[in-house]
């Protein structure tokens, strides 16, 4: 018999979606909730057609983390939303030839259709969007508030610029000199725009990350991208006079060197700028070259950084010639090189090239003939060309025969170098020169300079604009709406120009968990949030998402958290007390994508097989924190055991039956011992397997289904969290039939299954047989077995039977359940 004859999988969902709305089972009460857990996965960015599988697999993944502990007696809080602004929905509806605004409205539409059938217990009442001007109203005030506080600055800077996004990226948005959204090729522009100082608060993002309880791979990409280094500066003098001759005529203005290794300092043979050093601008009357400097200054400003620094590219440079510093170790004079492998964001954009012990220095000296001096002899048994590690002094002066460890302060101080701790992090870019997004809430009057806009008149709307297609000219659309940016200055009513830029989207969603728990009860308050319930709701709890965020929402959510704190907003200052990451899923070996035409709508799937069934499969595929390898055929089996279990416990004749059985030991003791794994493999995020244990239980089950009817409810409750819908309809079934009470009360708020330790006890245990206190043979027995059969298998073993020949046996010693001692 198959399932679809016998459970009708949309008509039963439809029945308890519409149920479970209506009895709102799952919208704790946000104000008096006693065991409050706030349960918060991604939310999805509609840019396109709408949900995939990626995100249901996600979204599955974090809800049924959520179903246990809302079983498990706590009040459960699993909100949803729309990330909807930005350059993906914008992109997206370009593409299609609609207005974002109006696109927004039908992909809403769309996404929360389809989230209402995968099966989740979102709570509905308290969904956001990005774009709506009572969420990004806020956006805009916490914006004015990092204005007010030092935190939000304007500059000229070189920026990375997407030519087909037509905007500024932030550091994290590049991936190998691709546009993460795009992957065009990152070009540099000089450009003025909005940033925040999360610099400032480097070595707090850093330290905090030993306090929290996140997935190892997102602590290690966090601390890789704020890459804290601990070294010196030490200044070269500089010599404008040829080289040999007297050093009057050194310059006032030295090159300023960061290094981690001051201890290989007299092994400098040249020091390289960045193109972008603004000493080769200050010297430009000296360089006796000029031409060919400023020719590979340009065309190297137009590389990415990762174009610049990747190590399989040749090594390019220009010497500045008539330019020399001095070594201040040895006094040396060395020439000044210009070099696109040195970047402008890391330490002084300047460094002491040491070829004897650096690769990429090695590299530009060999092909340039620059001279090679080793300065740290590697240990006996260290053979390599270049030696980047520790050893001792050569060459070194009087610091010859130290060990270079001993030596790199002490050389730090004889050249009256400063110890400094440098960092890779650099400050948050904010502004985007699109249309799709909140506009910054800044005035700029000639009077009064940048005046934040006044917080009663938030939020600066949007306004409906027909051609929001970006130029490209490194302003936004915005700019040509006179209607927009023509205002009076809210100081002394001047004329004056509001800010056309908008704000970056990582903005929106670096703050939405905040909002959720408030977005009903904070609507006319002084700050986003309801203090009280945010006291009792936050920090979040579990935190579910994927990997590849690690340095931009999550770096990102926790700066502002530290900020929001450090303003005394609130009573913490992490926002999430557990992260995990989820896994990738791929199709068929390749990993989905529009240009491999493999991404799949989970729609489809919902319809033929149902949402339990899918849900189930995607869990069932690998462990959910390492992803999986989708394949069709694989759905069939998952089919075929819910058809098994509906079939089983539906069978209305031996639920009478079974209501006065009682089970075999051995099925009470599989079914306790399948509670303790199932509930364990949940909370550790290892569904496959949980999943597979279930399916163990109900092998044993249908060979002899003797359990009562509670035993039964413990059974359906453990599938309860994998296939909501089937359960719902199974256990109300049971409660039907073999109860008088008629009120409804779900599954999913019932008390979760407890197991009994005594009943859990393996019946079989590794019996380990010694030969005077010597491990020589293991066995499995029984966990009831005695002595004296303990005896007879372990003198019948072969093994032992070897170890025995010729040997007297004065007596053996019995340990139960772990081992046999013969003594000979």
């Amino acid at each position: 018999m198959s399932m679809s004859k016998v459970f009708n999988h949309q008509k039963v969902e439809k029945k308890w979606q519409r149920i479970w709305q209506k009895e709102k089972i799952y919208e704790p009460n946000l104000k008096r909730a006693k065991k409050p857990f706030y349960n918060l996965m991604m939310f999805p960015y509609p840019s396109a057609e709408g949900l995939h599988v990626g995100n249901m697999y996600a979204f599955t993944g974090s809800d049924i983390y959520g179903r246990l502990k809302r079983m498990q007696g706590y009040d459960v809080f699993e909100p949803i939303g729309l990330d909807g602004f930005g350059i993906h929905s914008e992109n997206y509806a370009l593409k299609i030839g609609t207005h974002p605004a109006k696109q927004a409205k039908i992909s809403e539409k769309r996404f929360y259709k389809q989230l209402k059938l995968i099966g989740n217990g979102f709570s509905w009442n308290e969904h956001l969007e990005t774009y709506d001007p009572e969420y990004y109203r806020w956006t805009q005030w916490i914006f004015i508030q990092m204005f007010k506080h030092g935190l939000a600055f304007r500059k000229k800077s070189s920026v990375n610029w997407c030519p087909s996004c037509k905007t500024v990226l932030a550091d994290e948005q590049v991936i190998n000199g691709k546009c993460e959204r795009c992957s065009s090729k990152v070009i540099k522009k000089e450009l003025e725009q909005w940033f925040f100082r999360i610099t400032r608060y480097a070595e707090r993002l850093l330290r905090n990350l030993e306090k929290i309880d996140w997935s190892e791979k997102v602590k290690i990409s966090q601390k890789n991208w704020i890459g804290k280094s601990e070294g010196a500066l030490i200044q070269f003098p500089i010599s404008t006079v040829a080289e040999g001759n007297s050093p009057e005529g050194l310059s006032q203005f030295p090159i300023t060197v960061f290094t981690t290794r001051p201890d290989t300092l007299f092994g400098t043979t040249y020091l390289v700028l960045a193109p972008e050093y603004p000493l080769i601008k200050n010297l430009e009357f000296r360089i006796k070259n000029l031409g060919e400097v400023k020719k590979y200054i340009s065309r190297a400003k137009r590389k990415s950084e990762q174009e610049r620094i990747s190590e399989a590219r040749e090594k390019t440079g220009v010497q500045l010639k008539g330019i020399f510093a001095i070594n201040p170790a040895n006094k040396k004079e060395i020439p000044v090189w210009v070099a696109d492998y040195v970047l402008a964001s890391y330490g002084t954009a300047a460094i002491m090239a040491v070829p004897a012990h650096d690769k990429r220095d090695y590299e530009f000296a060999r092909k340039f003939n620059l001279p090679i001096i080793e300065v740290i002899k590697p240990p006996e048994n260290v053979k390599e060309n270049i030696y980047e590690g520790e050893g001792i002094m050569i060459n070194s002066g009087k610091f010859n025969g130290l060990a270079s460890e001993k030596a790199r302060w002490k050389i730090t101080e004889f050249v009256a170098g400063k110890k400094k701790i440098q960092y890779r992090l650099r400050d948050w870019l904010i502004s985007r020169q699109r249309y799709w997004g909140p506009p910054i809430p800044i005035i700029y009057c000639k009077n009064c300079g940048a005046v934040p806009v006044p917080e009663k008149d938030l939020p600066v709307k949007l306004p409906f604009v027909e051609d929001f297609r970006p130029k490209g000219k490194g302003v936004s659309p915005l700019a040509s709406v006179k209607s927009f940016y023509e205002t009076k200055c809210p100081k002394c009513r001047a004329k004056a120009r509001r800010e056309t830029d908008v704000s970056d989207t990582f903005l929106d969603s670096a703050w939405y968990y905040f909002r959720y728990p408030s977005t009903r009860s904070a609507r006319s308050g002084q700050i986003p949030w309801d203090s009280q319930i945010t006291k009792r709701w936050l920090p979040v709890d579990m935190y579910i998402g994927g990997a590849e965020h690690a340095v931009l929402h999550l770096l990102y959510s926790r700066f502002l958290t530290m900020v929001f704190y450090d303003l005394k907003l609130l009573h913490f200052e992490e926002p999430f007390s557990k992260f995990r990451a989820h896994g990738l899923l791929i199709k068929e070996g390749a990993k989905m994508s529009k240009s491999k035409g493999n991404i799949l709508n989970p729609d489809d799937y919902i319809k033929k097989f149902g949402a339990d069934v899918f849900r189930m499969y995607l869990m069932f595929l690998a462990p959910f924190e390492q992803g999986g390898d989708f394949r069709d055929a694989g759905i069939l089996g998952i089919k075929r055991f819910l058809e098994r279990v509906y079939r089983l416990i539906s069978n209305r004749d031996y639920q009478r039956k079974s209501a006065y059985s009682s089970a075999s030991i051995s099925v009470t003791k599989l079914l306790h011992q399948t509670i303790k794994k199932v509930t364990e493999d949940i909370e550790n995020l290892h569904y496959n397997t949980a999943i597979s244990a279930l399916m163990t239980l109900f092998n044993e089950l249908e060979k002899k289904p003797s359990l009562e009817i509670g035993n039964w409810k413990l059974v359906i409750k453990l599938l309860a969290p994998f296939a909501p819908y089937l359960t719902e309809e199974l256990y109300q079934q049971l409660k039907t039939q073999n109860s008088k009470l008629k009120t409804f009360r779900s599954i999913h708020l019932e008390p979760w299954p407890k197991y009994d330790p005594k009943l859990i006890q393996e019946e079989k245990f590794e019996l380990v047989i010694q030969i005077n206190g010597k491990v020589r043979d293991k066995v499995s027995v029984s966990t009831d077995i005695s002595q004296k059969e303990a005896q007879e298998i372990a003198f019948s073993r072969e093994k032992i039977k070897n170890w025995l020949k010729g040997k007297k046996t004065k007596k053996t010693i019995f340990v139960p359940k772990r081992l046999i001692n013969i003594v000979v």
